[in-house]
């Protein structure tokens, strides 16, 4: 049995282990996590006790040291299942965060925050977009200066739409340490613990989906943080930003699959259950040809995921396609949950129905990571350049 065999059995059986987890711990939760807008800290700690945080970090520093294919696997899960709050929030401590400390932390930095990510004892946050800024990473107006007397940063400014934003333990800040400088040049990335005085996290926002995904703003008034806090380069946080982008891209966009996969199996029980004029809606060729145009968008999605995160197993995935798996899959995600709530009918727009939450927790999937017209503008540049 050749080892791709033995990977994919291996995947097969782990995604099933996620399907318990979720059937156990959050199934019977969930409804009212959304309601009350926030996931229990204990999740994290379940999740983190069953080996579901960091699993593709290195053993060394308490994860599995698996394949990113376990990693995307359990996005593309819980996902499926219904339970994008979840996957969103977990997937920027894990798949993001994560990454971030274990590719551009030094070693002190690792072994502090990387085991406690993997138990849940801590929660990792990022912090880049500003209020007023969205996707322009290069109009960033927080800053960090540097303390000549003491060698600390002082970090102010404010960011919004911080995943994980009330319950972090730290969060990585992206801040200006050059001014005189394009952003690009002199910009740093800063690891800032929540305790840290002058770190508030302000309201919770109210968002139209994804209620329990827990997304605030946050401010920073003078918060002393020392050099050895720095996570990377001085000056060279743009570019471990664009290094990063990537996976995330990535990431959102395994979600996207698995969102899309989900929608399509609880429409087509639904419509092998409802009649109408005296027999099943699945027996209406309209109906049929609908279900077979978006299962082929949907499959040829996945298709081209896959091939990306082979890639990206090997350190090889490409800005622009990492940008053209999101762009594409995310799209999909919204044209197909839109399709899949209009075969349930008035059905479809009532919130008790698992469509109706799909449809809502859809939208944002084209905005964050990067919008739609961004992830054209990358691709764009890559086919005509500058």
């Amino acid at each position: 049995m050749n080892q791709t065999v033995v990977i994919e059995e291996e995947i097969t059986l782990f995604k099933k282990s996620v399907a318990a987890f979720a059937k156990k711990e959050i199934e019977a939760h969930y409804s009212r996590w959304e309601e009350e807008g926030i996931v229990p800290r204990e999740l994290w700690r379940k999740l983190g006790e069953a080996g579901f945080l960091c699993v593709d970090i290195p053993e060394k520093y308490g994860g599995l040291g698996a394949p990113v294919h376990f990693a995307a696997c359990i996005v593309d899960e819980f996902s499926r299942l219904g339970y994008p709050s979840v996957e969103g929030n977990l997937a920027v401590h894990s798949n993001i965060v994560a990454h971030y400390i274990l590719n551009s932390g030094t070693e002190e930095q690792k072994t502090h925050y990387l085991p406690k990510m993997a138990s849940g004892e801590y929660i990792g946050a990022i912090a880049m977009t500003e209020p007023g800024d969205g996707s322009d990473l290069q109009g960033i107006r927080t800053t960090a200066i540097k303390n000549t007397e003491t060698g600390n940063y002082v970090i102010n400014g404010s960011k919004t739409f911080i995943t994980n934003g009330q319950s972090f333990d730290f969060v990585i800040v992206v801040a200006r340490t050059n001014n005189h400088v394009p952003a690009a040049k002199g910009t740093s990335l800063f690891n800032v613990d929540s305790n840290s005085k002058g770190v508030t996290k302000g309201k919770k926002l109210k968002k139209i989906g994804l209620h329990s995904a827990d997304t605030s703003e946050l401010f920073f008034e003078d918060v002393t943080v020392p050099s050895s806090q720095i996570l990377g380069n001085l000056d060279y946080g743009f570019v471990t930003l664009m290094n990063e982008l990537p996976r995330e891209r990535m990431i959102l966009s395994v979600g996207a699959c698995g969102a899309m996969e989900g929608a399509l199996e609880i429409t087509i029980k639904y419509i092998h259950e409802r009649e109408v004029f005296g027999k099943p809606l699945s027996h209406l060729q309209t109906i049929r040809h609908k279900m077979a145009e978006m299962t082929t968008e949907a499959k040829i999605n996945r298709a081209y995921v896959n091939q990306c995160l082979a890639s990206l197993e090997k350190n090889q995935l490409s800005t622009a396609d990492a940008s053209i798996a999101k762009l594409s899959t995310t799209e999909a995600q919204g044209r197909i949950v839109d399709g899949c709530l209009q075969l349930f009918g008035g059905y479809g727009y009532m919130e008790e129905y698992p469509i109706a939450r799909a449809y809502v927790d859809a939208r944002v999937q084209r905005i964050y990571g990067g919008t739609s017209e961004i992830m054209k503008e990358i691709i764009s540049k890559d086919i005509l350049g500058r």
